[in-house]
């Protein structure tokens, strides 16, 4: 039987701790967590994986950077360039039409002719 003992934060939950290996060359591998999950959420997941063609660590580990990146989003102040960011359906039509509004810009030089190659038989 193994003992692990965790470091714990102050509410006396255990803090997350990554555990580093290193490879067979000798390089440092990714760090790794252990997550424990409901049975029907790792279903899921694994579900998901298959459909992806991934394994479920990889699928776990999208899923979890497009989540953070989505929470950093959101907790991320408004632009201070006067204009907000725009949010949702209207918010990128308003961004379009004022690119629309802009002067468009000239092309240089004559358009070039593009040959298309032929597949060979």
């Amino acid at each position: 039987m193994y003992t692990f003992s965790y470091p714990l934060l102050s509410r006396g939950h255990p803090a997350a701790v990554a555990t580093r290996q290193t490879s067979s060359s000798g390089r440092p591998k990714s760090p790794r967590i252990q997550v424990v999950l409901p049975e029907d959420l790792c279903d899921r997941l694994s579900a998901l994986a298959e459909e992806d063609s991934r394994t479920v660590s990889n699928m776990a580990k999208v899923l979890i950077q497009q989540g953070v990146e989505r929470l950093e989003r959101q907790r991320r102040p408004e632009p201070a360039a006067g204009r907000p960011a725009p949010a949702g359906t209207e918010g990128f039509r308003a961004e379009l039409e004022r690119q629309g509004q802009a002067q468009p810009k000239r092309l240089r030089g004559a358009p070039r002719r593009v040959r298309l190659q032929r597949p060979y038989r």
